[in-house]
């Protein structure tokens, strides 16, 4: 295993997991993912923000307008490692509920930037955005429901 693919298969579980909290109305292990400081960005198919005081209360709203959330799929397009600076870049496809809508699925385009930071990884970047027409309804509703 060469050190993209071990890098990958470290990583891409704590993502699938934190993205299934999430959409369980759980922000815990997303905001544990991530580093706290204001170097954070975040480019999300709902919400734009930088620094971590402006990224943790989106990651809560978030959760709060999510449910019924399936275990996501994570198809890795690219992954590169450079010393402490890694990236992902992958299809993510959920199934999750907004409110009390019914389960709908959502693809987004995910591109992670991690740091190693303490021996352990953590999320420096994040964007995303959807995939095709269906999760573009997916969030257009949203919003109109004023759930983001």
């Amino acid at each position: 295993m060469d050190d993209v693919d071990a890098f990958v298969a470290e990583v891409v579980p704590l993502l699938r997991a934190e993205v299934l909290a999430l959409e369980n109305g759980d922000a815990g292990p997303r905001k544990a993912l991530w580093a706290h400081d204001q170097r954070v960005t975040l480019f999300g198919a709902e919400a734009t923000a930088s620094g971590w005081d402006q990224v943790e209360p989106i990651f809560d709203r978030l959760a709060e307008g999510f449910s019924n959330g399936l275990p996501c799929t994570y198809e890795v397009l690219g992954a590169g490692v450079s010393g402490d600076l890694d990236y992902v870049v992958a299809i993510e496809r959920s199934v999750l509920s907004t409110g009390e809508s019914n389960p709908e699925v959502l693809t987004l385009r995910i591109t992670t930037v991690v740091r190693r930071d303490g021996g352990q990884w953590k999320v420096v970047h994040r964007h995303g955005d959807p995939l095709d027409l269906a999760s573009q309804d997916v969030l257009s509703r949203r919003r109109q429901q004023r759930v983001m």
